[in-house]
């Protein structure tokens, strides 16, 4: 009884120790940079970037972007994966907004610059179909968000051409994050030659230019427009200033009810234009946001309808959740503005009303111009 009581205290005093060395790790990162206090407590984690962090690197690259002409797309994850913040700049298509996110995840899964891949990839081609098996992408402009030698998360920038030493996507994560987080950000890896492997009889490649740009009757500052509609012919994607308003006032709603939530906005292809995740927000708050906001675009209505209709009729989840894949919890909008849809957006992880949270911040982005849910009078229809 003694050697085991003895045994007891040993493994207690161990355990103790661990304790107070995770606890002085997470302490080492400053509080600006990672989710802190209750939300922290909530999610078990002192150690993950925060919203604030995510937001401002993103909005600094775009700064950067913006004065160098170009639009980028930008994904944050935190240290276990999970998306906190996403911008899409007018004009950008699907592989833009998609190696963005690759290339975050390869910064993150490998600890490195993606560029450190790509590197040993123009040395050895074969590594690639190795890499890609694992998920990886061989690719600069990922990099891991490291304070204080503590990974707190990853940022992946996609759609820009490199004019290296001047600019490329990781040059823009680069300039964001040693603003945001200070000197002690990791210096660039050297550019290696990329190598060629001329085709002896090049194939002709056709050119794809619309003879004009396309044109929406909605205002300018809800739809892309101009440069960025050509680039994409589509003049009725919601535009990413449009999206942030909306995000922005129902973050801020959210707030004002001492409540958090996860938001996604995707245009009407189904990609990514915004995306952000408040503190304390927990993956089945940031999956389940995406899941509706792409259920309100396929059925063009707000998942509350579904989700009131399989409460009065349980029968249909089978089909709606199962075969359709959709996802009938309330919270997910289509954006309609004027009659035309622009997008869908879904939100999730609010106490206070996730419908109510994406209503607000729609009202505030488009005023009369959106349509919105209209419910009825207590009692009727019975």
């Amino acid at each position: 009884m003694k050697a085991s009581s003895v045994g007891r205290g040993l493994r207690a005093l161990v355990y103790s120790a661990l304790a107070c060395s995770s606890v002085a790790l997470a302490q080492n990162v400053p509080a600006q940079f990672v989710v802190s206090g209750k939300a922290a407590e909530k999610i078990q984690d002192f150690t993950t970037i925060n919203f604030a962090t995510a937001e401002r690197i993103a909005q600094v690259c775009e700064d950067a972007a913006a004065k160098q002409g170009v639009d980028i797309s930008i994904m944050v994850l935190d240290n276990d994966g999970n998306q906190v913040y996403m911008d899409r700049m007018d004009g950008q298509a699907y592989l833009a907004i998609a190696t963005a996110e690759m290339k975050a995840r390869t910064a993150l899964m490998d600890r490195e610059p993606s560029k450190a891949l790509m590197n040993r990839v123009i040395q050895n081609p074969s590594q690639e179909i190795e890499a890609i098996q694992l998920g990886l992408f061989s690719n600069s402009g990922g990099l891991p968000i490291v304070v204080n030698k503590q990974l707190i998360g990853a940022v992946g920038v996609g759609g820009s051409a490199p004019r290296v030493p001047v600019w490329s996507d990781e040059i823009c994560a680069h300039q964001a994050l040693t603003e945001v987080i200070g000197s002690s950000v990791a210096p660039l890896l050297e550019d290696l030659r990329a190598r060629r492997n001329p085709n002896p009889n090049p194939a002709p490649v056709p050119r794809f230019n619309p003879p004009a740009p396309p044109k929406s009757p909605l205002p300018a500052e809800f739809v892309v427009s101009g440069k960025a509609a050509a680039g994409i012919s589509d003049a009725n994607q919601i535009s990413l200033a449009a999206a942030k308003k909306v995000a922005r006032a129902c973050r801020d709603w959210a707030a004002s009810k001492d409540s958090t939530m996860s938001l996604y906005i995707i245009d009407n292809e189904g990609e990514l234009v915004h995306m952000e995740r408040m503190d304390g927000q927990v993956y089945n708050d940031i999956r389940t946001a995406l899941l509706k906001a792409q259920t309100a675009l396929k059925t063009r209505q707000p998942t509350s309808i579904r989700d009131a209709q399989l409460k009065n009729d349980p029968s249909g989840a089978p089909r709606q959740n199962v075969l359709y894949g959709f996802f009938t919890g309330s919270g997910g909008l289509p954006i309609v503005v004027d009659g035309q849809m622009i997008g869908a957006m879904g939100v999730s992880g609010n106490s206070s009303g996730n419908e109510s949270c994406a209503v607000e911040g729609l009202t505030a982005a488009f005023g009369d111009h959106v349509t919105l849910p209209v419910y009825p009078a207590p009692g009727a229809g019975r």
